[in-house]
C-alpha cells in the first residue's frame, strides 16, 4: 500500500490535500451560493441546458442525478461547441467552466446569447466571467487555482441553488448538510492505514477498470469514477449501466478469455436500485466471474440521494488517487490534455 513517503514523492502538486478538503469545499460552496444574488424569470423556463466540458460538465450530470426526479422540465447536459436546437428565450442556460476559458463552452455561450436564453455562469473567471459581466448576466464566482476535477463542490452547489431559486426544485440545503457529514466520515475512513479505497486501488492495479452502476441517478457516478481514473491514475477505464448493458455489452463476456482476464469490474450499488435491476446485477456477476476476477462491490452511504451519490463519488476520488501513487505517477499532471490544448491554439 502507498505510504506517506511514496505519496510525497509522486503527489508533488497536492492532489491529496484537495481531495481531503472536499467536504469543507462543499461547506464553502454553500455559503458562496447563498451570498450570490440570483434572479431569473421562473415562469418562462421550459427547459434547462447545462453546458460544460470535462471536470466542469460532470457537475451538471451529478446535479441531475440528485434532483432529476423533481424536475418537471427537460434537463440536458451539453458537451459541445453548439447548442441543442430547442434552446431559446425560454431556456435556462447554465454555463459551467472552471477556468472560464474552455473554448467549447464559450462557443456554446455565444450561441445561447444569440438565442436570448436566460444565462447563468459558474466560473472562477476568464473570458466567460468577463462576457457575462458585460452582458449583465448572473455569475457565480468560485475560487480559482486548482484542477477542475477537484472543484466539483464549487461547480455543483451553485447549479443546485440556481435550480432551487428558479423554483424548479426544493431547497437542497438539508440534503447538502447530510452530504457534508457523510463525506467527513468517508474522509476519516480513507485516511486509515488500511482502508477500502486502498484495497480497491490494489485490485485495479494492472487491470482495465469497468465501472457498472444502475441507470438514472448512479450513471453519472460511474462516469465520474471513469473520468477520475483516466485523469488521476493515467489509466483507461470504462463505464456502463444496468439494464442497458444486459442487452449488448454482456455478450462481450464471451469465449475470448485472454481479453476478458484484463478487466476488473466494479459495481456501484445503492439500496434503492430497482429490484429487477438488482436481480440483473446478480445474474451478470455470475457471468463475469466465470471469465475474470471477482466483482468489487461498493455501497452508497447516507439517507438522502445527494449523500448517497456523493459518498460513492468521493470514494472513487480516493481510489483514483491511491491508484496513481501505486502507478508511481503524479495524479495532477495532464500532459495529453495539455498537448491537445496547445495543438488547438496553434491551428
Amino acid at each position: 500500500m502507498p505510504d506517506l513517503e511514496e505519496i510525497k514523492n509522486y503527489d508533488t502538486e497536492g492532489m491529496l490535500e484537495l481531495i481531503l478538503d472536499f467536504p469543507e469545499q462543499l461547506c464553502r460552496a454553500v455559503e458562496g451560493a447563498r451570498e450570490t444574488k440570483l434572479s431569473v424569470n421562473a415562469d418562462h423556463i421550459q427547459n434547462v441546458c447545462v453546458s460544460g466540458m470535462g471536470g466542469s460538465a460532470i457537475a451538471g450530470d451529478v446535479i441531475e442525478a440528485c434532483v432529476g426526479s423533481e424536475l418537471e422540465v427537460p434537463y440536458t447536459v451539453n458537451r459541445n461547441y453548439t447548442q441543442p436546437g430547442f434552446v431559446n428565450e425560454k431556456t435556462l442556460a447554465i454555463f459551467c467552466s472552471y477556468s472560464g476559458n474552455t473554448e467549447e463552452t464559450l462557443a456554446a455561450y455565444d450561441e445561447a446569447c444569440r438565442r436570448r436564453a436566460q444565462v447563468v455562469c459558474i466560473t472562477s473567471g476568464g473570458k466567460l466571467a468577463e462576457l457575462a459581466e458585460i452582458n449583465r448576466q448572473i455569475v457565480f464566482r468560485i475560487p480559482d487555482g486548482q484542477p477542475p476535477r477537484s472543484a466539483l463542490g464549487y461547480l455543483a452547489v451553485p447549479l443546485a441553488f440556481t435550480l432551487w431559486r428558479a423554483n424548479l426544485i426544493a431547497s437542497p440545503v438539508k440534503q447538502l448538510e447530510e452530504t457534508i457529514s457523510i463525506l467527513r466520515s468517508v474522509k476519516a475512513a480513507s485516511q486509515r492505514a488500511e482502508n477500502q479505497a486502498k484495497e480497491i486501488a490494489a485490485k485495479l492495479m494492472g487491470r482495465i477498470p469497468l465501472i457498472y452502476s444502475a441507470a438514472g441517478s448512479f450513471a453519472p457516478v460511474g462516469r465520474r469514477w471513469r473520468g477520475q481514473i483516466c485523469e488521476n491514475s493515467k489509466m483507461l477505464a470504462f463505464s456502463n449501466v444496468f439494464p442497458e448493458l444486459n442487452h449488448n455489452e454482456i455478450v462481450g463476456w464471451g469465449p475470448v478469455t485472454s481479453i476478458n482476464q484484463n478487466f476488473q469490474v466494479v459495481y456501484l450499488r445503492d439500496r434503492e436500485t430497482h429490484p429487477r435491476v438488482q436481480r440483473r446485477m446478480q445474474l451478470t456477476r455470475e457471468i463475469i466471474e466465470k471469465h475474470t476476477t471477482p466483482v468489487i462491490q461498493v455501497e452508497s452511504q447516507g439517507v438522502g440521494l445527494f449523500a448517497r451519490v456523493f459518498s460513492l463519488i468521493y470514494l472513487g476520488d480516493f481510489v483514483s488517487f491511491f491508484l496513481a501513487i501505486r502507478n508511481k505517477l503524479n495524479p495532477t499532471a495532464i500532459q495529453n490534455i495539455d498537448f491537445i490544448k496547445m495543438g488547438m491554439q496553434n491551428s
